[in-house]
This record gives structure tokens, C-alpha cells and sequence, in this order.
């Protein structure tokens, strides 16, 4: 009888073990980095982690990163919730509108593939789609990088080229004395206005960008390589430094120093981006070497950063001006 026991409690114990096995494996699914693309079309980022069997996660969309909160596992899905406001934008592509609320929303993993869904009562659930992010590749051997030949992306005398990301918000862009200018009212910092991005017609993979910019004193705008990476376009004296400074790519690398110009003054740029890499030069001073980006900035074009993006300018927030626009491609490597 104690034999037959044994056996019983054996064959019992082989069942359960597989199963949470199985369990764990899908859990883990979960865990990694994840390009969004929102309900609303806007990119998003989210970084999900398991840790001795406790999750935690970051999400970014526009502005700082925000903690995911009250994340649980349970029956293949991911539960969590965030404070959303879902009222009509007050116009095309502009935020949603009301007071925030937290919301539930529940995430599935199929493969690379992740649906993340808000059910709304009695209105249409907000419906995210994922897609899983390769792990950050080895920091390049830049000495060894060739770039093709310069691709003068502006002509000084139209818009040839160029397009708005979002067609029905307000075009604030036009060329005025061989200068592509953004003309807006806006003179804060917060994230949205009825004014447009302006966007390349063509896409790049990795590249080197050199470009001018010349932001009023207060200004606040950015330039997106592939759609994906922002270099803030401020001016020295902005009270948005340190990672959201001139310099930096947004809220992701910090520069070494602010060598900036004042508000009013031409300033330049050259920006690498390699293997999701960025090297970024700064009137004439190398502020950022080499240093790896992990996921696209907020307020990009989009999220995927395996794919190739357009060169997209911020115009959207205060005005700005831009001359010299080249971009020279990356089109192979020298040696082994």
C-alpha cells in the first residue's frame, strides 16, 4: 500500500512539473524589449522584465518613461493598468481628452507578436500592437564604417521632398531665404499642438547626418534619425538639459557637456547612428561617442528601430530653422 502511495504521488508530482515549466516558459515571453504601435498610430516603447517571479516594466510614448503598474501574470496574459484619458482629440492627431482614469489593459505574446488590448464600455477598445526588439548589437568599429556619397536632402528653394507626417494638422513649414522654417506660436514645452511634423518622403537605414539649426532663445524642437532617434534642437540656456538637452538623444543619452550656442545662433550637428549606436557631434565637440540607444526616443515616427525611418523634424513644437541638410548613408564596412 505505501509502494502504490509512492507511485501515486510520483506520477502526480510528473504532471505538475511539466506544467509549470510550460507555465514559466510562456511567462517568460513576455519579458523583453517591445516596439508599439498605439491605437491612436502613435509609436511606443515597452520594456518588460522578469525578476525571481516579481515583474516590472516601463512604457514610453511622449514625455518620461512611465512604470507600468500592477503588472500580473495569470492565464497567459499579461495584466496592467494605466491612467488614460480616452475623450476625442480636440483635433486630428492631437491627444486624447477628459479626465485620466486608470484603465486595465491585457497583453498576449504569439511568438514575436504581442496585442495588447483596453476594453472601452460602450465605445471601441483601444487595440496595441507589439512586435518583439533583437537585442542591442555589439558597439561598432566606426574607423571601419564607409558612408556613401552625401545626400543633399534639402534644396534651399521648395519643399521637394518632404511631406507632413500627419496631413491634416496645421503645415507651419515653408522655405524663406534658402532656410527650411517651422513658423508656429507656440512658445512652451509641453508635447502637443495642431501644428505638423515634417518628414522625409524617402527612408534611411543607418546613416551620418550633418544639418544646421538655429532655435529661437526658449525654443524647443528635435530631429529624428530613422524616424526613430531624437536629437534635442534647444539652445544652451534651455531649462531642459542633461538628457534633455542640446545634444542629447532624447531622455536616452546624456551629452558630456553642453557646448551649445545661445538662442538666435546657427548651430550644427552631426549625428551617427550605427548598429542603434549613436555618436553625436555638437559645433564641432563630440558631446556623445558611440553610445548605445536602446529603443526609439518619445515622440518618434516610429518604433521599429530594425526598420528604415525618413529624417522627420519636429514642428509641432516652437519655431525653428534648418540649412545644409545632408545625409550620407552607410553602405558597407572595410575589413574583416
Amino acid at each position: 500500500m505505501q509502494e502504490l502511495r509512492w507511485i501515486v504521488v510520483t506520477f502526480a508530482l510528473m504532471m505538475i512539473v511539466p506544467a509549470i515549466g510550460q507555465e514559466s516558459g510562456e511567462q517568460q515571453a513576455f519579458a523583453g524589449h517591445w516596439a508599439l504601435e498605439m491605437s491612436n498610430g502613435a509609436a511606443g516603447w515597452m520594456a518588460l522584465e522578469l525578476n525571481e517571479g516579481e515583474w516590472s516594466g516601463q512604457l514610453w510614448t511622449v514625455g518620461q518613461p512611465k512604470t507600468i503598474k500592477s503588472l500580473r501574470y495569470a492565464d497567459g496574459k499579461l495584466t496592467f493598468k494605466r491612467a488614460l484619458r480616452i475623450g476625442p482629440p480636440e483635433y486630428p492627431g492631437g491627444p486624447y481628452t477628459g479626465e485620466r482614469e486608470m484603465r486595465d489593459l491585457e497583453a498576449s505574446v504569439k511568438g514575436d507578436s504581442m496585442r495588447v488590448v483596453m476594453e472601452v464600455p460602450g465605445g471601441q477598445d483601444f487595440v496595441h500592437f507589439g512586435k518583439r526588439l533583437p537585442p542591442l548589437p555589439p558597439r561598432p568599429d566606426l574607423s571601419k564604417v564607409k558612408f556613401g556619397k552625401p545626400i543633399h536632402l534639402f534644396n534651399g528653394v521648395d519643399l521637394t521632398g518632404w511631406k507632413l507626417i500627419n496631413p491634416k494638422k496645421i503645415n507651419g513649414w515653408k522655405v524663406k531665404d534658402g532656410e527650411l522654417v517651422n513658423e508656429t506660436p507656440k512658445k512652451t514645452f509641453d508635447a502637443f499642438a495642431p501644428y505638423g511634423n515634417l518628414r522625409t518622403e524617402r527612408v534611411f537605414g543607418d546613416s551620418k547626418l550633418t544639418i544646421e539649426f538655429n532655435v529661437p532663445p526658449g525654443g524647443n524642437s528635435g530631429i529624428y534619425l530613422r524616424g526613430a532617434y531624437e536629437a534635442q534642437v534647444v539652445d544652451r540656456d534651455s531649462r531642459m538639459q542633461g538628457l534633455q538637452g542640446v545634444g542629447a538623444i532624447f531622455s536616452r543619452v546624456r551629452p558630456t557637456k553642453n557646448a551649445g550656442k545661445p538662442g538666435g545662433q546657427w548651430q550644427s550637428y552631426e549625428i551617427t547612428l550605427v548598429d542603434r549606436h549613436a555618436t553625436v557631434v555638437l559645433n564641432g565637440e563630440k558631446v556623445i561617442d558611440n553610445q548605445p540607444v536602446i529603443g526609439n526616443t518619445n515622440g518618434a515616427f516610429q518604433s521599429d528601430v530594425t526598420r528604415p525611418g525618413p529624417l522627420h523634424l519636429q514642428g509641432d513644437h516652437t519655431s525653428v530653422r534648418y540649412r545644409n541638410v545632408f545625409l550620407y548613408p552607410v553602405i558597407g564596412q572595410t575589413g574583416g
